[in-house]
């Protein structure tokens, strides 16, 4: 008897140990928490092939029935994405999740858990938090990579950004590399974000921080890319399957442009490659951002009342170096224009965060009315980092900034209410510090 029931437990085990395997075996990519808000959270995950999904949720340390997300079944022709929110939160808390596929459980080997921002107007000072920036996360595939010595370098850098513990991380831009086999199908651009979502490396990274995103050329096209580029509508598609942002593009308008708050800051996230006009265009009037856009970004700007005001944009804004693709090569009367117009309208606390050059540095620029902007440029994550920009003419680096090894940021905003301070620390793909600089709130 007792034999016997040795038996079946041992089969009970080895039965539950398989259907584990079954269902993690559905599972492609993610979970990845998405954006957060005091009364809603976006969830993310990817399947292997079409399946039920959903996301059961409690708050952290207690006993309470677990709330669900929706059910979701995943489809071929959205790459097999489900996007879920999770809608029974409440403000200032912590909750711990799983993904359930086709109603079995998915065990991950890691922590996953979610935030709500926490509700502190007219209540206190607000909260303290960091965000972990980066640009220019290259994932090698041999059989369709150029030939020669890899481009993609170690991901080891995700468990460093994870070690510091951000609230959330902001990608700008390239964060995927479409090749040739790529640019020019549906299936091809698809691919590409699943390749680089699927990396075991990411996994416990997008399951426990906030992830929101911003594109560059090389995930909205070819290298360089312009608004002449036939497929946009198709990577605009995958941006928008993959990240989990709040809304992309404004009212009436493509793109991907958008915009959140964390705390006391206001983020906007800009579109750089949408309505950019081609740079050899002689009878093109130069843009980048595209008048509407730009309206956008000085209106919302004038209306913000908060603290820093941090600008996402795929590339670098200040630097007046007439090189590649930085807004002072080809693009400068808009470039003129967006900075005249911030001046004009004693706007402060502005802060521009870019990538695309696959070095780090801080430009500084102070206005005649003794203002000062800022714009740090945060490259690469795994992209093999330049060794010729350090002495390309940027007048307005900051100096000890510049930095060409695998990086990161990370952006802290702290202090009383009246007093806020913005720090800005730049770490290797070690996760050791290489310098940091503090930003004083404008009275």
């Amino acid at each position: 008897m007792i034999k016997y029931s040795s038996f079946l437990v041992t089969l009970f085990l080895l039965v539950g140990t398989i259907q584990a395997q079954q269902q993690r075996s559905l599972l492609q990519s993610g979970p990845m928490v998405g954006y957060s808000e005091m009364k809603e959270v976006l969830l993310w995950v990817q399947t292997t092939e079409a399946a039920n999904v959903r996301i059961d949720y409690v708050e952290k340390g207690t006993r309470q029935a677990p709330q669900s997300t929706r059910t979701i079944r995943t489809q071929s022709d959205q790459a097999f994405v489900a996007k879920l929110i999770a809608d029974q939160v409440e403000p200032g808390l912590t909750y711990t999740y799983q993904v359930f596929i086709n109603e079995g459980v998915v065990t991950c080997p890691y922590p996953t858990e979610f935030q709500t921002q926490g509700l502190w107007q007219w209540r206190g000072d607000p909260p303290e938090f960091t965000i972990a920036l980066g640009s220019c996360t290259y994932i090698n595939e041999p059989k369709v990579d150029r030939p020669g010595s890899p481009y993609g370098q170690d991901m080891g850098i995700f468990k460093a950004i994870q070690a510091k513990k951000p609230d959330a991380m902001i990608w700008l831009g390239d964060n995927i590399y479409l090749r040739e086999v790529d640019w020019f199908s549906r299936t091809g651009i698809q691919h590409r974000y699943t390749h680089m979502r699927s990396q075991e490396a990411l996994q416990p990274f997008l399951a426990n921080v906030h992830h929101y995103a911003i594109w560059d050329d090389h995930d909205f096209g070819p290298n360089d890319s312009d608004r002449t580029y036939i497929h946009k509508d198709k990577t605009r598609e995958a941006f928008e399957l993959f990240w989990g942002n709040p809304t992309t593009g404004l009212p009436g308008q493509e793109g991907i442009t958008t915009a959140f708050q964390w705390g006391d800051v206001d983020f906007f996230l800009l579109d750089n490659r949408t309505f950019r006009s081609p740079d050899n265009c002689k009878t093109c009037e130069p843009t980048i951002l595209g008048e509407a856009q730009l309206n956008w970004l000085i209106e919302a700007l004038t209306s913000s009342i908060a603290s820093f005001k941090i600008v996402a944009i795929g590339g670098q804004v200040l630097n007046p170096a007439a090189v590649f693709e930085n807004y002072a090569n080809r693009h400068a009367p808009e470039r003129t224009e967006l900075l005249r117009r911030i001046e004009a309208e004693g706007i402060t606390g502005v802060v521009f965060i870019s990538g695309d050059r696959h070095h780090t540095e801080l430009s500084k620029m102070t206005f005649a009315s003794g203002v000062d902007i800022y714009d740090w440029t945060v490259s690469p994550l795994t992209s093999t980092p330049s060794t010729k920009n350090e002495n390309e003419g940027n007048t307005l680096r900051m100096g000890g900034t510049y930095v060409n090894v695998q990086n990161f940021g990370v952006l802290k905003v702290s202090g009383p209410q009246t007093d806020r301070a913005l720090t800005l620390s730049t770490f290797d793909q070690h996760g050791d510090l290489l310098w940091k600089r503090k930003i004083l709130q404008s009275k």
